[in-house]
């Protein structure tokens, strides 16, 4: 009997060591599931997570956060990430609510500003030949209309012999009317018969005559009127010549009758370049100089020749162009509110693409004077200054559209992170469009309008949430340019 109470004894043991041993198995393969379960019960689990608010759309909210026991909403952490309030300051972050708005789908073209052809550059020339005495600008110089330019002593052959013939008319002028005056005192005692003085009247008429052209010839030679009435007052001919300014070309420029328009038209321009020195000698027709208007210029846009019905269109229908500023895309300019001038009628050879122009309205972006007396303006757009045209071709309605910051990419991958208190939980959309400024996201059910979102550094989270996981990711992945 004691050798089978053993056994039994032994038998027990045996059986106790297998169930034990199956016991251990089965808790080290599930030791995720119950640790994390275990996790959960610890006081104050619940409160890291904050209890978020289901959306009204029918059911529970659809973004894989199943409630656990306590009412909290369970993080996947593979997709969520936390971010204290100091991590969004730094990052910048910004949230906003998903709204149902418009798209307008734009063509997107290179651009380059440059000078309005008969519009931007005037040419000083100097009306008749000489020697340059004085210049009065510098190069880079603002000057206006009527300032004065150059000086000049005029050494010009024609423009001597005309002053002379004029100075000679004039004083045989002064001989003939003072005939005329002694013979009308005393014709009429009838010393002398009338008919003289009628010869003499005609003789001043003549003469007047050979005046009034001579006077035209020396307008046409760019003397000033001031300059012939000094010739017929001081008897003496003009040796110097002052040039100035030009007014800006007014043709094409649409009329506007407010003094505000007025002043713009006058206006200033840069001297550039500066083409003559002191003591040089210049033929007439020689320039001078050259003058830059640049209030108004041109965007020259490059389409492809498929898309000169579009722009065509655009422009008839006088739909507003936007150009963005290249160089800096930590400040990206977005010009609104642009017109297209016109279309070229000829496609290019080599390039096969299609020149279109947008009007650009300039503005000043500095002023200043050096200690002798000389201005210079500095503007904000300048000639060969490269940009990107936006040109409206068609509008979408009830969109979700979303900065194109607010949207991070990795392989084929679109992401999304919606906020839940401090925690931003990844969401994968479907991306319809997108160009450089905004994404139009499909309205599937992924995310709802109302719902808030990081509109602002989608690609740092998504950076931060894969350093998180323990997964090395690509720094240009997503990253929008």
């Amino acid at each position: 009997m004691v050798r089978s109470h053993k056994n039994y004894r032994f038998y027990y043991i045996a059986i106790g060591l297998v169930l034990v041993t199956i016991f251990a198995a089965v808790a080290a393969i599930s030791r995720d599931r119950w640790l994390s379960a275990a996790k959960n019960l610890l006081p104050g689990k619940a409160a890291m997570y904050p209890s978020h608010a289901k959306h009204d759309h029918g059911d529970d909210h659809h973004h894989a956060h199943q409630e656990d026991g306590h009412g909290h909403a369970a993080h996947d952490e593979t997709t969520t990430i936390e971010l204290s309030p100091q991590a969004i300051k730094n990052l910048g972050l910004k949230a906003g609510e998903v709204r149902l708005q418009a798209y307008v789908r734009r063509l997107s073209v290179p651009a380059m500003v440059v000078a309005r052809p008969g519009r931007s550059h005037i040419q000083v020339t100097a009306p008749l030949g000489g020697r340059v005495t004085r210049i009065y600008p510098i190069a880079g110089e603002t000057v206006h209309t009527g300032q004065t330019m150059f000086d000049l002593r005029l050494t010009h052959e024609d423009l001597v012999r005309l002053q002379s013939e004029f100075l000679q008319s004039v004083a045989e002028m002064d001989v003939v009317l003072r005939e005329i005056h002694r013979l009308e005192s005393v014709s009429i005692s009838g010393a002398i018969p009338g008919k003289r003085l009628l010869e003499r009247k005609y003789e001043q008429q003549k003469i007047q005559a050979m005046i009034d052209t001579k006077r035209q010839s020396l307008l046409l030679h760019s003397l000033s009127q001031e300059q012939i009435d000094s010739i017929a007052r001081q008897r003496q001919l003009v040796q110097n010549l002052t040039v100035l300014a030009p007014p800006r070309p007014r043709n094409g420029d649409p009329v506007d009758e407010s003094a505000a328009h007025e002043k713009v038209l006058e206006g200033s321009f840069v001297v550039q370049p500066l083409n003559v020195k002191p003591g040089q000698f210049v033929n007439a027709g020689d320039s001078l100089c050259q003058l830059t208007d640049f209030k108004r210029l041109y965007i020259q846009g490059r389409a492809f020749e498929q898309d000169a019905d579009e722009l065509i269109r655009a422009a008839r229908e006088g739909l507003p162009v936007a150009a963005t500023p290249e160089g800096n895309p930590e400040q990206t300019e977005v010009i609104d509110g642009l017109k297209i001038a016109f279309v070229e009628n000829e496609v290019e050879l080599d390039s096969r693409s299609l020149r279109f122009y947008v009007d650009l309205t300039n503005q000043v972006v500095l002023k200043s004077q050096s200690p002798d007396g000389h201005r210079f303006t500095t503007w904000k757009y300048r000639p060969g200054q490269r940009m990107q045209l936006h040109v409206p071709v068609e509008q979408w309605q009830d969109r979700i559209v979303l900065p194109v910051d607010a949207v991070a990419k990795e392989g084929l991958e679109y992401f999304i992170f919606q906020q839940n208190g401090d925690h931003f939980d990844r969401i994968s959309v479907h991306v319809e469009y997108q160009d450089q400024f905004w994404v139009v996201v499909a309205n599937d059910g992924s995310i709802f309008p109302g719902d808030t979102i990081a509109m602002t550094d989608a690609h740092q989270l998504q950076i931060a949430l894969k350093n998180k996981s323990g997964g090395g990711a690509d720094p240009h992945a997503g990253h929008h340019h």
